[in-house]
């Protein structure tokens, strides 16, 4: 049975249609999955690049398209009062839930259930994803049925923003660059899949499609650099 690792933000209104998503593409067959929360911002820091919502004609279609694509699928989407917000928060709440109640022994990542809840606290209302009191609620709902079975962490702990470093560290490691990203560990090393459209591609390396292994190599991925990257956009429309 292969290994998914799923790194996700809630803040990504993409991340929350695959994690709806998954169980259908995946239906009849047989996998596990580990559910990493991971900060978008660092990775996007990371890698030099600019967010969906820094760019006014992307942020547009952004919007648009996922709206687009929650009816097209049947998932209910509203988007939030405000976004982007700060999604540390939910984040470390997530986290400090896969620590707590003697979760740290079983890998320390959040289950099913706490993460579809914190994406219904962003995706399904259309309110305020920081709202003080609707934060204290979800801590409440998440954290107390925890206490009965060891002990519980809160999102302030340092063991809890240490393992969000470590979860965007290690996805970082793995060659993400954004949310949702899918990692397999395969016969031939860990491979990678990202956004809500590489569900299909993710699904034939389950199956062992043979493509993977004839095909799916450093050696015959990559083209030769082309040196237009090198090149200043205003030399290049001269």
């Amino acid at each position: 049975m292969k290994h998914i690792v799923f790194y996700l933000d809630f803040i990504s209104p993409y991340a929350w249609l695959a994690f709806a998503q998954l169980p259908r593409a995946l239906q009849g067959l047989s996998y596990s999955v580990s559910y990493r929360p991971m900060l978008l911002g660092a990775l996007i820091k990371h890698h030099q690049s600019k967010a969906p919502a820094e760019i006014p004609a992307k942020r547009t279609w952004t919007y648009r398209h996922v709206r687009w694509l929650a009816h097209q699928q049947g998932v209910p989407l509203q988007m939030p009062v405000e976004h982007p917000f700060n999604p540390l928060p939910l984040l470390r709440l997530s986290v400090a839930c896969g620590l707590s109640g003697g979760g740290a022994a079983a890998g320390g990542d959040p289950n099913r259930l706490v993460c579809e809840t914190l994406f219904h606290h962003v995706w399904r209302d259309g309110l305020d994803a920081n709202d003080p009191a609707r934060l204290t609620a979800l801590r409440e709902q998440l954290l107390a049925p925890l206490a009965a079975r060891g002990p519980v962490l809160t999102p302030e702990d340092e063991a809890v923003k240490n393992r969000l470093r470590a979860n965007t560290d290690e996805a970082v490691a793995a060659g993400a660059f954004g949310a949702p990203s899918f990692v397999v560990q395969d016969s031939g090393g860990p491979r990678l899949f990202w956004g809500l459209d590489s569900l299909p591609m993710l699904r034939a390396c389950l199956e062992g499609d043979p493509w993977f292994e004839r095909d799916d190599t450093p050696q015959a991925s990559m083209p030769a650099r082309s040196a237009l990257l090198a090149t200043p956009p205003a030399q290049q429309q001269q």
